[in-house]
């Protein structure tokens, strides 16, 4: 299959925007997103290659619609469902936006939540096939969360663009919109935190604007990797497995560069460990840094980190 147009690629992310945006209910709300999106990473790549769109990442360039956009769906989460049996929280520390359910780790509606077991408490690919099961495909969006997940099975009428998974990092609705709450801003500044450059073209919606970068069509002409550095060289190297598989090529001076910004980091500091691992799609992670965080800190060094990677894997 060949690649779209940039004038397709435009008219594509437009009309999605615009058929989600539709379904918010709050008029305020909607103007803000109508403003102040951004639409980045994979699914622009997707359509350049002719490949399936997995799902559209939409970021915001300020924190106000981020934080705003995150407090309707948890809203939206808590009057429909008429959930109970936990609590379900924005947070908002520094500037870091989250999503927390702070009484228990994951809910289903359809599950008790006893008997409930998500995917990041399962292997990479049963996982995967337990999330396409149960909420239709979100599961392709797996690799992008972090700790806290809230499962919501499909609702009897169908509801487009319904909140599907909830965690900390991200908002996931159904109909392939995935609401990155990490990180917003500008897309400089949303970029910066990016690792591989062929994932940087952008389009923003205040002008219905499609940027693609030179350097980002070139790579993905070539499918090879170039990495611009990144504040998560190691979430990076793992995610490389999966360019891999899909035929990218990548050279020995990109990896040294990811190995240089590793040197920085002290990874036996649990902290940043889990920082660092923001993002990775591996569940076997998560066990990883609950087990080091029943460790005295002072007696976590490499050997013990190889040692538990080892039973782990």
């Amino acid at each position: 299959m060949s690649g779209f147009k940039a004038k397709t690629i435009k008219s594509v992310i437009a009309k999605k925007i615009a058929n989600w945006v539709e379904t918010i209910e709050d008029e305020d709300l909607r103007k803000k997103v109508e403003k102040n999106t951004i639409v980045t990473g994979g699914c622009i790549v997707s359509m350049l290659l002719g490949e399936k769109i997995n799902d559209f990442d939409v970021y915001f360039r300020d924190h106000d619609t981020a934080l705003a956009v995150a407090n309707y769906y948890v809203s939206r989460f808590k009057e429909k469902k008429g959930k109970t049996d936990f609590k379900l929280v924005v947070t908002d520390i520094d500037g870091r936006v989250k999503v927390r359910a702070q009484s228990v780790g994951a809910a289903s509606e359809t599950t008790p939540v006893g008997d409930y077991r998500y995917f990041e408490t399962r292997p990479d690919q049963e996982g995967t096939e337990y999330v396409e099961k149960v909420i239709h495909g979100a599961g392709e969006n797996a690799d992008t969360y972090e700790d806290t997940q809230i499962e919501i099975a499909k609702n009897p009428d169908d509801e487009k663009y319904r909140p599907v998974f909830l965690s900390s990092n991200a908002i996931t609705l159904s109909d392939k919109v995935q609401i990155v709450l990490r990180f917003y801003g500008d897309p400089d500044e949303i970029h910066a935190n990016y690792d591989f450059v062929h994932c940087t073209s952008w389009y923003q919606s205040w002008d219905q604007k499609l940027v693609l970068r030179p350097e980002a069509l070139e790579s993905c002409l070539s499918k090879e990797l170039k990495y611009v550095g990144s504040k998560y060289p190691v979430c990076s190297v793992v995610r490389l497995r999966k360019f891999i598989s899909r035929g990218w090529r990548i050279n020995a001076g990109q990896i040294l560069k990811m190995c240089m910004q590793i040197s920085a980091l002290d990874l036996t500091n649990i902290e940043v460990l889990e920082d660092q691992l923001t993002g990775v799609d591996t569940a076997y992670f998560l066990q990883v840094i609950d087990r080091l965080k029943e460790k005295d800190p002072e007696k976590v060094n490499t050997a013990y980190l190889i040692e538990i990677l080892d039973r782990m894997f």
